[in-house]
């Protein structure tokens, strides 16, 4: 089964190179050609990746959905539209935790790494991330969802989160109360105080509104990571943040704190 995103390859490379085209053509100074590239490579090699983990994921989702008590038809619009809303949650929460715990931080932070926003951080995924994230999703099969309808879903979500990478798009007026958009997703690449671990949303702004992780978009934001990464080294990129915890580890001399680690947070003071 191909995935959405692989499918949608293509138009992301078009509007990547747009986008650039508009950047260089206002202020050439403000493009990175070397940080695109890598951000490019990047998401290649996630690709490669992804479809790699996704042969053994896929397993454990289609074992979860043989368990489920209810096999949902999908044959029907109700089911479609139930889908949408608990993947959206689904995702939520998974962006929530990869904020909030250093294991999961560290496949995350390759997203955020870069000092620049454009639509080609869309792009810049961990290598690695399927080792883990599928456990997100297993709710989803339990619920009764089919693999190819849950892959459908996920995928649509994902190439939504595409156009929202870039800083040429404004606010959209009545949308920004229920979508996610440019302007809220800005904020949640900002490493400006008030923006740090702030609008998680995939596509429905809603739960970051319900959950109390929402703000608005109102100082122009500074992107990267707190201690900014300064390579456009790949495997660095998608390894530093497991190096720096694995120096951690070996300077703690006691068990809690070793596990502390690996399971508090990223930004924890120990």
């Amino acid at each position: 089964m191909l995935n959405p995103t692989v499918i949608a390859i293509p138009v992301f490379a078009l509007l990547i190179a747009v986008e650039a085209y508009l950047v260089i053509r206002e202020n050439r100074e403000n493009f990175d050609r070397k940080d695109t590239w890598s951000n490019i490579f990047i998401g290649f090699m996630s690709v490669v990746w992804g479809a790699l983990f996704g042969l053994v994921t896929s397993l454990i989702y289609l074992w979860a959905y043989e368990l489920a008590p209810y096999k949902i038809p999908m044959n029907v619009l109700w089911a479609w539209v139930i889908l949408l809303f608990v993947d959206d949650f689904a995702y939520y929460w998974f962006h929530r935790i990869s904020h909030e715990v250093r294991f999961f931080w560290n496949f995350h932070v390759v997203h955020h790494s870069s000092n620049q926003y454009n639509l080609s951080v869309a792009v810049r995924q961990s290598w690695f991330s399927g080792i883990a994230h599928w456990v997100f999703y297993l709710p989803i099969a339990f619920l009764g969802f089919p693999l190819w309808a849950f892959a459908t879903m996920h995928g649509l979500n994902l190439i939504y989160q595409f156009w929202i990478h870039t800083k040429l798009v404004g606010k959209l007026g009545f949308l920004e109360k229920i979508l996610n958009t440019p302007s809220h997703h800005r904020v949640h690449h900002g490493v400006n105080n008030q923006y740090l671990d702030k609008n998680y949303a995939g596509i429905f702004i809603i739960w970051d509104k319900i959950f109390g992780t929402f703000v608005e978009e109102i100082e122009t934001p500074r992107y990267g990571i707190i201690t900014p990464l300064t390579t456009y080294n790949p495997l660095r990129i998608n390894t530093h943040s497991w190096a720096e915890m694995f120096v951690m580890i070996r300077q703690k001399k006691g068990l809690r704190d070793k596990v502390r680690c690996v399971f508090g947070s990223p930004n924890m003071d120990f």
